[in-house]
Order: structure tokens, then C-alpha cells, then sequence
């Protein structure tokens, strides 16, 4: 087999368009499949395999195809490890969100009074507005945003000092 320049053009040339058109229904993808082909032609070039010209139309086919499957496979590792990423990075904000509600709730035990936890316990927990936290512990609204208020700020300033 003759590898000169004038023969790989016209190797190229001539079995380009159908390599393609087979490397993009594997791939899906017109850069993927430009690859893949592209691959093949260098992999010849720098290898110069013994193929006989009866041979060189499937020698470039199967090479094609396997190319292909390389990428695909290339593209499942690729996602499948951005997957695990994924998950190990929800499993660590999920940690860490545990952590600062267990550390949240240690500074509440800690540092508020009763009426200031009922206060947010209805308030945050209950979701009910200031008038209906007032009228469930019999105080007014005014006192219900100073018992929130007041909370909120030991919480903050415990926080800032914990770190």
C-alpha cells in the first residue's frame, strides 16, 4: 500500500463523507463525529497499517466504529463522575446543613428563655404571624417582636463568637 500524500488525499476524499455520516449516528454529535473520524485518519497516518485495498473501506469503517465507541464511553465515564460529584457535594451540604441546625438549636437551648423559644417556635416552626403568636401565649405583638427581635440578635452575636 502506497501511503504517499497524493494517495491519503484522495483516501480522505473518498471515504470522508460516509465515515462521517456512520460516526455521527453513533456519536450525535457533528464535532464528536468530525473527531472520531479525524482520529481515524491521523491513527493511519502515523501508523501506516498493512491493508489491502480490498480491506481499506472496512479497515476504515471498523476503525471509525471503534472510535466511537471510545467517545461513548469517554462520555458515560464523564458523566457518571460528574453524577458522584453530584452527590458527594449534595451529601456535604446536606452534613453540613445538619450540623449548623443541630449547632442553631444547641445555641437556642443554651441561650433563650422559654417564652423566647415558644415565641420562635410558633413563629418560625408554626409559620404563624406576630397578631397569632400574641394571641396563642396571651402577650401583645409588641412584645412578640421584641421576644424575636432579641432572640435573633443572641443567636447572631453567639454565632459570630463560636466561629
Amino acid at each position: 500500500m502506497d501511503y504517499s500524500k497524493q494517495w491519503f488525499e484522495r483516501l480522505f476524499k473518498d471515504n470522508y463523507p460516509l465515515m462521517y455520516r456512520m460516526a455521527f449516528s453513533m456519536v450525535e454529535n457533528a464535532d464528536d463525529a468530525k473527531d472520531a473520524v479525524n482520529q481515524v485518519f491521523t491513527q493511519m497516518w502515523k501508523g501506516k497499517p498493512k491493508v489491502s485495498d480490498s480491506q481499506l473501506r472496512g479497515y476504515l469503517l471498523a476503525a471509525t466504529r471503534n472510535q466511537c465507541l471510545h467517545i461513548l464511553r469517554q462520555r458515560q465515564l464523564r458523566r457518571q463522575m460528574e453524577e458522584a460529584l453530584q452527590r458527594d457535594e449534595v451529601a456535604c451540604r446536606d452534613e453540613e446543613r445538619e450540623e449548623l441546625l443541630h449547632e442553631l438549636q444547641q445555641i437556642i437551648d443554651d441561650n433563650l428563655t422559654e417564652q423566647d423559644k415558644r415565641v420562635l417556635q410558633l413563629h418560625y416552626d408554626e409559620e404563624m404571624t406576630y397578631a397569632e403568636t400574641a394571641t396563642v401565649l396571651g402577650i401583645s405583638t409588641a412584645a412578640v417582636n421584641k421576644h424575636i427581635t432579641r432572640s435573633l440578635a443572641k443567636i447572631r452575636e453567639t454565632f459570630k463568637n463560636a466561629k
